[in-house]
C-alpha cells in the first residue's frame, strides 16, 4: 500500500517512538508535564513569540484562536477554500458565533486589496470585521505558498483597520522550506499562529497555537471549555519535540518527490490542468477516458491510494512515509495507464 491520501497517515519512526517512551510526563492541566512545557516553550521561541499551547488537533488550535480574537456577531475574513471554513464543521459559527466573509482568492491565497475591500464599514446593520485568517500552505490551492511580502501587505491593512491576523499554518513548515523563509519572520507579523505536528512532521497527533502571553492565557481557558485539557500528554509532546528537531529540513524530499510525480502526470493525455506544485501536494484534473473516481479506483487496484476530491480532480499528498521506491512504483503505474 502506497498511501497518498494525506500527510496525516504517517506513523512514528522508531527514533520518534523511543523519544516518546522516554518522555518525562505529568498532569498538563496542572502545568506539570515537563515535555509539554518544553514543546510549548520551544515552539514559541522558534517563532520569536511569547507563549504557546499544545492541543490535540489543528482544528482545535484554529478554533481557539478565532474564539479568542472575536466576539459573537463579529466577522472573519478568509479565502473561500480555507480549512477554517471548509473543513472545521462550521466551527466559526458554532464555537464563536461569528460570520464569515469569503473571498475568491488565487489558489487559496488572498491579497491586501481584497482584504481592504471586504472590511465592513462601521454600521450597526453589519457584523464587525475583526479577524483575517490566512492559510499557508493552501491545501485546496495545491499546496500553494504565499509570498511573504504579500503577507506583510495584508498585515498593514489589518493594522490600519484594527483587525487581528491569524495563520492556519497546518503545513507552514512546507512553505518555510520551499520559500527559504524563517519562523521568526512569521512571528513578527501574525497575532496567532497554528502549526500542525501530525502532517509533514509525522507525529501521531497534535498542533500548537502560538501568540502573546495574554492570548495563550485566554486560550487555556477556551481549550478547557472545548474539552481539550490533557493529562499526561508529554508522550505526544515528545513526538512533537523530536519532529521539530529532526523532520523539518527533510520536507524538501517530499517536494522533490511531488515534482517527479507531476512530471509523470504531465505526459498523459487524460490529465488536464495540474495546479502548480510548490510543495508536497498535487491536485490535477482528470479528463477523457477516466473520471477522477475511476482513476482513483484504477490506482487502488495497484496498491496506490489517493483521494478524488471532486468528479474531475484527484489529490496526491507526499509525506515522510513515501520513500523513493514508492515514487518509482507510482510513476511506473501512472505511465502504464
Amino acid at each position: 500500500m502506497i498511501d497518498f491520501r494525506s500527510d496525516t497517515v504517517t506513523r512514528p519512526t522508531p527514533a520518534m517512538l523511543e523519544a516518546m517512551m522516554k518522555a518525562p510526563v505529568g498532569d498538563d492541566v496542572f502545568g506539570e508535564d515537563d515535555s509539554v512545557n518544553q514543546l510549548e516553550a520551544m515552539s514559541a521561541a522558534m517563532f520569536g513569540m511569547e507563549a504557546a499551547i499544545f492541543c490535540p488537533s489543528g482544528t482545535m488550535t484554529n478554533q481557539i484562536a478565532i474564539k479568542c480574537h472575536t466576539q459573537p456577531g463579529d466577522e472573519v475574513i478568509c479565502d473561500k477554500l480555507s480549512h477554517v471554513y471548509q473543513y472545521e464543521g462550521g466551527g466559526i459559527a458554532f464555537n464563536s458565533g461569528a460570520s464569515v466573509r469569503l473571498i475568491e482568492g488565487n489558489k487559496g491565497r488572498i491579497t491586501d486589496g481584497q482584504v481592504k475591500e471586504n472590511i465592513n464599514p462601521d454600521d450597526i446593520h453589519k457584523p464587525a470585521s475583526t479577524l483575517v485568517s490566512l492559510e499557508n500552505t493552501a491545501n485546496r490551492g495545491g499546496g500553494a505558498c504565499y509570498d511573504f511580502t504579500d503577507i506583510q501587505s495584508i498585515k498593514d491593512v489589518c493594522l490600519q483597520n484594527k483587525l487581528k491576523l491569524h495563520l492556519d499554518g497546518a503545513r507552514l513548515f512546507n512553505a518555510l522550506v520551499a520559500k527559504n523563509e524563517s519562523p521568526k519572520q512569521y512571528g513578527e507579523v501574525f497575532d496567532s499562529i497554528s502549526i500542525c505536528l501530525s502532517k509533514g512532521l509525522g507525529t501521531p497527533l497534535g498542533s500548537v497555537l502560538i501568540g502573546t502571553k495574554e492570548l495563550i492565557k485566554k486560550a487555556r481557558r477556551v481549550r478547557k471549555i472545548f474539552g481539550g485539557g490533557m493529562r499526561q500528554a508529554g508522550f505526544m509532546a515528545a513526538a512533537g519535540i523530536y519532529a521539530l528537531e529532526n523532520n523539518i529540513n527533510r520536507l524538501a524530499d517530499d517536494h522533490q518527490h511531488a515534482k517527479m510525480i507531476q512530471s509523470a502526470l504531465q505526459a498523459k493525455d487524460f490529465i488536464g490542468e495540474i495546479l502548480p506544485v510548490e510543495t508536497n501536494i498535487i491536485i490535477f484534473e482528470v479528463k477523457g477516458r477516466y473520471t477522477a473516481p475511476e482513476m482513483a479506483a484504477k490506482l487502488k487496484e495497484e496498491g496506490i491510494f489517493v483521494i478524488a476530491i471532486s468528479p474531475k480532480q484527484i489529490r496526491f499528498v507526499v509525506h515522510l512515509d513515501i520513500h523513493p521506491e514508492h515514487v518509482k512504483r507510482t510513476i511506473e503505474v501512472i505511465s502504464g495507464l
